[in-house]
């Protein structure tokens, strides 16, 4: 299993697998945010036994899937709420992680300058700066 610390508090992830649920847990996450939809690809595990698996070990699993590029409101603000509202830990993952970093990018829930938070997505490893005129930079 592949986990990106991206800053304390928050990483990112490729795909999971429901056995590293427990991991994570022991790890220190508290929360799971998984930004797939199901049945993207053949042999994804699906959103309900990863929901199942995470809640088992003791972690809030949320859903907040995104596709095509494309990064609505309503789930930016899903995913701000998530990250405001977990006390503890939060790991989110998608296909490679990129999803899951330009939403946290984009819901900035730490209130940072889009210089800021553009420079802590390239830290990590991901390149946003096709972001840069949504984040205002």
């Amino acid at each position: 299993m592949q986990i990106i610390e991206v800053e304390p508090g928050f990483a990112v992830a490729p795909q999971l697998q429901p056995a590293d649920m427990a991991e994570l847990a022991q790890r220190g996450f508290r929360a799971v945010i998984c930004n797939r939809p199901d049945g993207e690809e053949s042999g994804q595990p699906e959103v309900d036994e990863m929901r199942a698996r995470a809640q088992a070990a003791g972690l809030a699993f949320h859903h907040i899937p995104v596709s095509g590029g494309a990064f609505p409101e309503a789930a930016i603000a899903a995913f701000r709420a998530v990250r405001i509202g977990t006390d503890g830990p939060v790991l989110a993952y998608c296909r490679t992680g990129t999803r899951s970093i330009t939403l946290e990018t984009l819901a900035n829930p730490q209130g940072r300058s889009a210089s800021d938070r553009l420079k802590l997505a390239q830290a990590a490893g991901y390149d946003l700066s096709p972001f840069a005129d949504r984040l205002g930079a």
